[in-house]
């Protein structure tokens, strides 16, 4: 045993194990996890499954009542909220992906050679850095019934009278998904077009030279090779669509205007905390759990057995 490894030993029997530091180092990860993230969702799965809500100053609860807060919520107009979810998420992210899509290959191309790129980049996603209650406070104002859009409309002659947007169910639901999409579509840009800059420009070239035009070399390469960053985008973006909650909740009001048609299902859970009624928050909660649970995994297992078949069963 030489020198360096007697030094080794000793210091190990006298409690220096610095394997153990690793520990030490994520630690607080787990801290914070256990403490904001676990607690809080073994409380909420154990709220759904009580009575325990508050009447004026008296205190009902918590009693057990097993599943009698899910049926209680199915009873309710739950179904209309999951569709005004779904409705309002889908109407942002098709534009957004397609726009997003277009600008990654746009960027990232070589025959175009676009120029102020970087200056383009940060204006797309500018949005992205604008906390979305003060985006929605900004449409609100702009398209309320006395707001600059009307005043630019009857000038220009397009309305001959003040247009109520947000009495509207299309128009409100058009202005939401429009907030979403420019909120989003720069940073899905980006992730784009890493994914894009990631495959090999070899592969482009021999497609160029075996006569393949723009669109084929779209579909048959750039996308089955940026299959797991769409999917990665896909899924992210739908588990954000899910709980959509301060762009309706700041348009409407919090009322899901006009008609709860722009009701989701977190606005509706919100509901349930500011009555303090704390298990069907906690049903509601668990509902939209697993809502997110099934969909992720749904869309998941469809993209990649996609994605395989589009590259051979090659991952």
């Amino acid at each position: 045993m030489n020198e360096k490894t007697k030094m080794k030993a000793t210091k190990k029997g006298k409690g220096y194990d610095f394997n153990r530091w690793g520990y030490f180092f994520i630690a607080p990860f787990f801290i914070v996890f256990t403490i904001f993230s676990l607690i809080p969702l073994i409380s909420t799965f154990a709220n759904s499954f009580f009575e325990n809500y508050r009447v004026g100053l008296q205190q009902i609860g918590p009693k057990f009542i097993g599943f009698a807060n899910f049926i209680a919520i199915f009873k309710t107009d739950i179904p209309r909220y999951i569709g005004n979810t779904f409705i309002l998420w889908i109407a942002g992210f098709i534009p957004q992906i397609l726009i997003s899509l277009l600008l990654s290959v746009w960027f990232t191309s070589t025959d175009l050679r676009i120029k102020g790129q970087q200056f383009f980049k940060t204006v797309i996603y500018m949005p992205n850095l604008i906390m979305a209650s003060a985006f929605a406070m900004l449409f609100f104002t702009i398209f309320s019934d006395n707001g600059p859009a009307n005043s630019i409309l009857i000038r220009l002659g397009f309305a001959t009278e003040n247009i109520r947007f947000l009495s509207s169910q299309a128009w409100t639901r058009g202005l939401v998904a429009t907030m979403n999409f420019l909120m989003w579509y720069g940073n899905t840009t980006i992730l784009l077009m890493a994914g894009i800059m990631g495959i090999d420009e070899s592969i482009f070239e021999a497609a160029k030279i075996d006569g393949a035009n723009p669109v084929q070399v779209f579909f048959r390469i750039t996308m089955p090779m940026l299959m797991p960053i769409f999917i990665y985008v896909l899924i992210t973006s739908l588990i954000g669509g899910i709980q959509m909650f301060d762009v309706p909740q700041i348009l409407t009001n919090g009322e899901g205007n006009p008609n709860r048609t722009s009701m989701t299902l977190i606005m509706y859970l919100n509901k349930h905390l500011a009555s303090k009624n704390y298990g069907m928050a906690g049903a509601v909660s668990v509902v939209t759990f697993f809502l997110t649970s099934i969909f992720s995994f749904s869309i998941y297992s469809m993209t990649m057995k996609k994605y395989k078949n589009m590259t051979g069963g090659r991952r």
